[in-house]
């Protein structure tokens, strides 16, 4: 949400953590006071016991080594009791609180957290089998639970994020698993697995002892724990970044598009450099802790053996990507420039399908029907065979087609991701030894090079090779999250109308576009780039400026990458001969960057930089809209009071309000949800009222009273009057947003014009405005007129007419009180 105050914009913040709160069931600042209390009572618990264990009582070297004590307790404990106390919570309140702020109850109506946990009565009128307590879960009778433990899937048609009570099941479930899973391995008592017996029992025909040794290589060598752990995290981490966007797991995450598109971008480079780490520690693991003497014909010892194997094959496979990924879109290139659409790859000349992924796709989809009943809806609309959801006239999600350029980027993918696992494994595998430098490993993880003796020995540290590693793994990184903002913009993101046509933000071009390297370069980056180096005098000026900045931290970059370390020494003693010239000269002489500090600080600017350059493009391009200039927001004001009127005229009883105002409460709309039961229909229903309302407190039936306003036909034609003062306004927003109409810097600079026509146009001419509609209508009809089009000028606003004012006799017309 974007905030005005004191004619401050404030920034878009596309973190998520808004739609976390709301989900968790956080509705007031206080609340999130109180959290931040909490959360420092437990920063400081955690330093204590921090402390403690560090100087008090340390653990000792073989409590990190009992695997399987730490496997139960993390497992029950962590994962377990954690992943059950936050079913908990979501069941206890967050379903509650979500299920009244859905129904469009004012969060201060809502019942405050500890009463939904404490009242078990509060609970039941929402959840009716809240009223059989346990009974249900000890007599197995589980169906019970199912109105707030549901398996629909699919999205919530009203918020756009997974059902709350599908993940509260979710989350319940897990824990159960977990729990179970904490009781697996052996510790003081003789049952239960051993993590050793279970490696060392891995033996296949071709790889000798198998995982014999791997035990022990685990429970001594931190750096190799390290690499497995970043490893799975860093793959986790990219598995999060997919289903962050097909499963949306947070209210009205999935219309929120800056956030996804920075949620995926966030998560993907998070993976790419944890991937990165674990091949560096793991390249630590085989120089400092391996052993080689102490491992024989072990899996590790044989694929150190084949390594030459390995490395080869990968390096052809990678080849051959490169060659053909990248073939196909010059052979679409030439042909485009050549004007022969006709013999290109595209959907609508040479199909190259993605047919396996489309039958992952249709199986999924499927799932309800066959592999998986139970639920109503398939995990993800992604896969298709069902409609789309949009929230707010803005597309959650729907089905994602897969085509030809989808066949042709997915390609590369592969490319760049071989790429770098082939530059991240020969760092690993040739780490201590090869053919050029068999004492590798007396020269420890990083070295330059090995001196002028053999030649051509430099890059070749397993540092370097991280150090080059990370420099693909940005290429590979960098063309998904391009990839997934062209896509979502091209196919997904994007409004639909009352008559269901959706609107797409880059109208469906990327199945044309990109499968061509000028599409990318042409409708892509320069066409989408428009709003970061136009932000110059709006609100996106700041994303400009990163933008900006961050090319110059990458070009920085550069010199430390492309000049040596000689060339640096040189310069620096030409500065320290000044220095001494002026006298100026330090004690202590300087030296120039050391060769590996030299490439550690320019990969460090590359990668800093081109991240920002990124992030700086991705979000002035997605936040910027017709909604940036006044215009837009007053469509926005005429557009959301023209929704109050209709949804009063149409489901309120503002007719039967004026007949009793003081008896017959005014209500906001009527509640038809089949989701809701009797008893939470009864919890809406305030003080007494007869039917199942929420009452409006709002003081919308008084003003329109007070305006003259007396049926629903008066509010239907005031709704239509707004309506169309949003067109309006959305045609002028849209105006002043085009390159020929659009006002320079100067214009919003000249305070005194603007004064002039705020204070006469805006204020002036309106409250005018406003005084005619007052004295013609509202007074008229607090004298018991109703003033229409039909009988406007027949009704004079004083009962004498224009004859007092006209004579001087004003004091009859406005009595003194």
């Amino acid at each position: 949400m974007v905030m005005w105050e004191g004619g401050f914009r404030g920034i878009q913040i596309t973190s998520g953590f808004f739609q976390i709160w709301r989900a968790s069931g956080i509705t007031s600042e206080l609340q999130l006071y109180c959290t931040a209390i909490g959360a420092l009572i437990f920063a400081s618990l955690m330093l204590f016991a921090g402390w403690f264990h560090y100087h008090k009582a340390a653990p000792k070297l073989a409590w990190f080594q009992d695997v399987e004590s730490m496997l139960n307790h993390h497992l029950a404990g962590l994962l377990g009791l954690g992943s059950l106390s936050w079913a908990g919570h979501q069941i206890h309140v967050s379903l509650p609180i979500n299920k009244f702020l859905d129904a469009g109850v004012d969060p201060k109506e809502i019942p405050l957290p500890h009463e939904f946990i404490l009242n078990r009565d509060l609970l039941a009128q929402l959840y009716p089998s809240f009223n059989e307590g346990a009974t249900p879960f000890f007599t197995l009778n589980w169906s019970k639970y199912a109105d707030f433990l549901t398996f629909r899937g699919g999205l919530d048609p009203i918020t756009g994020g997974l059902w709350l009570s599908d993940t509260a099941h979710h989350h319940l479930a897990i824990a159960i698993l977990f729990l179970i899973a904490g009781h697996m391995y052996k510790t003081n008592w003789g049952i239960g697995h051993s993590l050793k017996d279970i490696l060392e029992a891995h033996k296949g025909p071709f790889t000798g002892q198998g995982h014999k040794g791997l035990y022990e290589i685990f429970t001594t060598s931190w750096h190799a724990q390290l690499s497995l752990n970043l490893a799975m995290l860093g793959s986790l981490t990219i598995i999060v970044a997919h289903h962050m966007y097909s499963m949306p797991p947070y209210p009205y995450l999935a219309t929120d598009y800056g956030t996804q598109l920075s949620l995926f971008t966030h998560h993907m480079w998070i993976g790419g450099f944890l991937i990165v780490g674990a091949a560096a520690h793991a390249a630590i693991f085989i120089v400092r802790d391996y052993d080689p003497t102490t491992r024989y014909n072990d899996l590790l010892d044989r694929v150190l053996r084949h390594r030459d194997a390995i490395i080869s094959h990968l390096n052809w496979v990678c080849i051959f990507l490169g060659f053909h990924s990248f073939g196909l879109y010059i052979h679409n290139d030439t042909m485009s420039a050549l004007g022969r659409p006709q013999d290109m790859f595209s959907d609508t000349a040479i199909q190259l399908q993605p047919i396996f992924a489309q039958w992952v796709q249709n199986t999924h989809a499927l799932a309800p029907s066959l592999t998986a009943p139970g639920a109503t809806t398939s995990t993800s609309l992604t896969w298709g065979g069902s409609e789309l959801v949009a929230v707010g006239g803005k597309v959650a999600m729907l089905p994602i087609p897969l085509g030809t350029a989808d066949f042709l980027v997915h390609h590369i993918h592969a490319f760049t991701i071989h790429v770098t696992v082939l530059i991240l494994l020969k760092g690993v595998l040739f780490a201590r030894s090869s053919r050029l430098i068999p004492d590798k490993a007396n020269l420890g993880f990083r070295f330059p090079c090995d001196g002028p003796g053999r030649g051509g020995t430099c890059q070749v540290s397993a540092w370097d090779h991280v150090f080059l590693g990370l420099f693909w793994m940005y290429n590979a990184i960098s063309v998904v999250i391009f990839h997934f903002s062209w896509k979502m913009q091209s196919d997904v993101w994007g409004t639909i109308s009352d008559q269901g046509i959706v609107t797409h933000i880059t109208g469906g071009n990327f199945a044309q576009s990109s499968i061509t390297i000028n599409g990318w370069l042409r409708d892509f980056l320069w066409a989408q780039a428009s709003q970061v180096i136009q932000s110059y005098g709006s609100s996106l000026s700041a994303y400009g400026l990163f933008f900006l900045g961050a090319h110059f931290v990458w070009a920085f970059s550069l010199m430390f990458l492309f000049s040596g370390r000689g060339y640096w020494q040189e310069l620096i003693e030409s500065i320290v001969w000044a220095h001494n010239k002026l006298k100026v000269a330090p004690a202590t002489q300087p030296r120039a960057l050391s060769i590996i500090q030299g490439r550690a600080v320019g990969v460090t600017h590359y990668l800093l930089g081109g991240i920002a350059t990124t992030w700086a493009f991705f979000l002035a391009r997605i936040i910027a809209n017709i909604f940036a200039s006044h215009f837009g927001q007053l469509a926005i004001i005429f557009l959301w009071t023209s929704g109050n009127l209709f949804h009063v005229a149409w489901q309120g009883n503002f007719e039967s309000w004026i007949q009793d105002p003081l008896h017959i409460r005014p209500i906001a709309h009527a509640i038809w949800d089949p989701h809701f039961g009797q008893p939470a229909v009864e919890a809406f229903t305030r003080g007494g009222a007869t039917g199942p309302v929420n009452i409006a407190y709002s003081g919308l039936y008084q003003w329109w009273y007070t305006i003259g306003l007396r049926s629903n036909e008066d509010l239907y034609i005031g709704a239509l009057f707004l309506l169309l003062l949003s067109a309006i306004s959305l045609v002028a927003g849209w105006l002043h947003l085009q390159p020929k109409w659009k006002p320079s810097l100067s214009w919003f600079k000249n305070a005194e014009s603007r004064l002039n026509h705020h204070l006469s146009g805006l204020f002036g001419v309106s409250s005018l405005a406003w005084t005619g509609h007052l004295v013609h209508v509202a007074i008229p009809g607090s004298r018991g007129e109703y003033v229409r089009w039909s009988n406007f000028l027949d009704i004079p606003p004083h009962p004498q007419g224009l004859g007092p004012p006209s004579y001087g006799s004003v004091e009859s017309v406005c009595p003194k009180p």
